[in-house]
C-alpha cells in the first residue's frame, strides 16, 4: 500500500470509520483530519478518530499524499476549494460519495491539475456523525472505484490497496454505470422508504397512533432506512437526478402494473411476481451481503 500520509476531510460516519480502520490495519500510515463543525472535531479528537484533528482543511492536507473527502455530495467543490491551495502535488484526491459523475466533475473543476480518482464505499449505517464510525464498517463491503480515463495506473492500484487493507472488496467502474447501478439499489430504495415513512406520519392522527404502536418488521425496516442523514440524501439526488428519475419511472410501471393485478383479482401475476423477486434475497445472502439469520440477525426480536 503505496500511502503513508492520509487526510480525511469530513469526520462522520464513513471518514470517522475510516480513520479507525487505517489505525487498525495500516498502523504505519499516519492520519489527519478536519471537519467544518468544531463540535465534530473535538468529539473526534476525543475518540481518536484520526492521529490529528486540524483546525482548517489546509492544515490536514498540506503532507497527504492521500486525501479523502468525506463531506456530502453537495459540499465537495466547496471543500475541495477550500484546501486546493494547500494540497502537495503528488496527492491523490479521492472520495465517499454516493453519485461519482457529479463528484468527478466537481472536483476537477476546484482542483486542476491535480490527481483526482473517485470511490464508493457501498457501507453505512442509519447513524451520522463522530460518534457513528466503527473501524469494521467497510469488512467485506463493496468499495467501487471510478476512475476517470486519465488516470495514473499505479494511483488506481494505489487507492484500490488502501481499500483492500480497511477490508473492502474492490471493484473498478464506470462512473455513469456506477451512477445508474446505485440508483437501484440504493437511491431509490432511500427514496421509498422517506416517502412511505412521511405517508405513515400523515396517517398517525387518523390511526390515532397505531401506525407506530403496531409498527411490523417491514415498516421498521422502512423507518431504518428513512433514518439516514437527510442532508447527504437530498445532495444524493439532486446530483443524480438523471439516474433516479430514470429508475423511478421504472419502478412507477411495474408498481401500476401490480395495481393492476391487484384490482382485477390476478393472483398468478402476483404469486409469480413474489416468486421472481424472493429470489433476489437468496443471492444477496449468498454473496455476503446481509444476514441469513431469522429477524435479518437482530437481537431485539419483538421490539
Amino acid at each position: 500500500m503505496s500511502f503513508r500520509r492520509v487526510a480525511i476531510i469530513g469526520l462522520g460516519l464513513l471518514g470517522g470509520s475510516i480513520g479507525l480502520a487505517v489505525r487498525e490495519h495500516l498502523p504505519d500510515v499516519t492520519t489527519t483530519g478536519y471537519d467544518a463543525d468544531p463540535a465534530t472535531r473535538a468529539r473526534a479528537a476525543e475518540r481518536g478518530l484520526v492521529g490529528q484533528v486540524c483546525e482548517t482543511a489546509a492544515d490536514a492536507v498540506q503532507n497527504a499524499d492521500l486525501v479523502i473527502l468525506c463531506v456530502p455530495v453537495g459540499a465537495m467543490g466547496a471543500a475541495a476549494a477550500e484546501f486546493a491551495h494547500a494540497l502537495p502535488r503528488a496527492a491523490l484526491v479521492s472520495d465517499v460519495g454516493s453519485s461519482k459523475q457529479f463528484v468527478a466533475k466537481v472536483l476537477a473543476e476546484a482542483l486542476p491539475g491535480h490527481a483526482v480518482i473517485p470511490a464508493h464505499p457501498v457501507a453505512g449505517t442509519e447513524r451520522s456523525g463522530p460518534d457513528a464510525g466503527f473501524a469494521s464498517l467497510f469488512r467485506q463491503r463493496w468499495c467501487i472505484i471510478t476512475p476517470p480515463a486519465d488516470a495514473d495506473p499505479a494511483l488506481l492500484a494505489g487507492l484500490s490497496a488502501f481499500w483492500e487493507a480497511l477490508g473492502a472488496k474492490v471493484e473498478v467502474m464506470d462512473a455513469a454505470h456506477h451512477d445508474m447501478v446505485l440508483a437501484v439499489t440504493s437511491h431509490l430504495p432511500h427514496l421509498i422508504a422517506y416517502t412511505i415513512v412521511g405517508t405513515a406520519d400523515d396517517l398517525e392522527g387518523v390511526t390515532q397512533s397505531e401506525v407506530i404502536k403496531y409498527s411490523a418488521g417491514g415498516f421498521r425496516d422502512f423507518t431504518r432506512i428513512a433514518a439516514s442523514d437527510p442532508t447527504m440524501w437530498r445532495d444524493v439526488f439532486l446530483s443524480n437526478k438523471d439516474a433516479v428519475l430514470d429508475m423511478l419511472q421504472r419502478f412507477t410501471e411495474d408498481l401500476t402494473a401490480l395495481q393492476r393485478a391487484i384490482r382485477v383479482g390476478d393472483g398468478q401475476q402476483l404469486f409469480d411476481h413474489f416468486t421472481r423477486t424472493r429470489a433476489i434475497r437468496r443471492s444477496i445472502i449468498e454473496q455476503g451481503q446481509d444476514d441469513d439469520r431469522p429477524d435479518f440477525g437482530r437481537s431485539d426480536h419483538g421490539k
